[in-house]
């Protein structure tokens, strides 16, 4: 899979064409949606929220057997936020950095989704593997690969949260707890993330090793 080049920015950067980028009187911090909502704290409740209600309709669809593709990160996508955005489940059209990192170009997220799917979708799901080892090093790949293409204009990073649980219970463990991904572990994260330009995946390994280690901790409580 291409690799991509570091450049830059604070925060998400947005060059191209515009496409329906924030919502009128939110001062830029929400993205225009159907709803009009304008305050973030709103939006990011309502998110969440859309984002239960879509883990409990996708466990329904995606059996244990299923193997990922392309295709299915779209319908991921677009369960979750059909009800708020008009560009829900469809690849972005504008290229994006963030904290001082550039995902792939958005020319180029058709293609890099099909290599994906021809790639570590099809190598590893449907997500059954005999050792945690291998679990982990499936998840470490796919979130990598997926959240390095950016492949939508916003959620991202949640739509490769929301796979990786799916592919966990595949694996026959229990939903995935990210909530231990704050303050220094969020820099460890973006350090994996970055890590996988050069197919390094150990970070990942261990931040998800981390995940499944408080998951069945919190499960046993």
């Amino acid at each position: 899979m291409k690799r991509y080049k570091k450049k830059i920015a604070d925060r998400y950067d947005v060059s191209g064409l515009v496409e329906a980028q924030f919502e009128p009187g939110s001062r830029r911090r929400v993205l225009k949606n159907l709803l009009g909502i304008r305050r973030k704290r709103e939006m990011d409740r309502l998110e969440g929220l859309e984002q239960l209600r879509a883990l409990r309709e996708l466990i329904k669809i995606y059996g244990k057997s299923h193997q990922f593709a392309a295709v299915d990160i779209c319908r991921i996508h677009r369960i979750w936020l059909k009800n708020i955005y008009p560009w829900a489940g469809k690849y972005r059209r504008v290229n994006l950095t963030k904290n001082n990192f550039t995902f792939a170009a958005a020319n180029q997220v058709a293609r890099l989704m099909e290599e994906l799917g021809r790639g570590p979708l099809r190598e590893f799901t449907p997500c059954r593997f005999d050792s945690i080892d291998k679990i982990v090093k499936a998840l470490a790949v796919v979130h990598t690969e997926l959240v390095l293409i950016h492949p939508f204009r916003d959620g991202n990073g949640r739509v490769a949260r929301l796979l990786a649980t799916l592919m966990a219970l595949q694996a026959e463990l229990p939903p995935l707890d990210f909530g231990s991904l704050k303050g220094y572990r969020r820099k460890a994260y973006y350090g994996a993330i970055r890590a996988g330009l050069d197919r390094d995946y150990k970070l990942m390994e261990d931040i998800f090793n981390g995940v499944i280690r408080k998951t069945l901790r919190k499960r046993r409580t």
